[in-house]
């Protein structure tokens, strides 16, 4: 008989992908207890994405990234 967490996780797994984000989003944010942590952060993020759509600052490729860190603890 499976247990209540499974079933629960069976049925998230069903899910689009958008809502099993949106459904961890929700979870994770309910562990959390620091909300002024959380502004911080998304005060960042906010200023970042903004630095980013203004031209700015740039972004890096995943790999490119990747390789820059392997080079750097080398």
């Amino acid at each position: 008989m499976p247990t209540p967490l499974e079933i629960v996780e069976a049925e998230a797994l069903k899910l689009p992908a958008g809502e099993r984000a949106l459904l961890a989003e929700h979870l994770l944010a309910s562990l959390d207890q620091d909300a002024e942590n959380d502004a911080a952060w998304a005060a960042e993020v906010a200023s970042r994405l903004a630095d980013i759509d203004s031209g700015a600052s740039g972004t890096v490729a995943l790999q490119t990234a990747l390789a820059q860190a392997r080079a750097a603890i080398k």
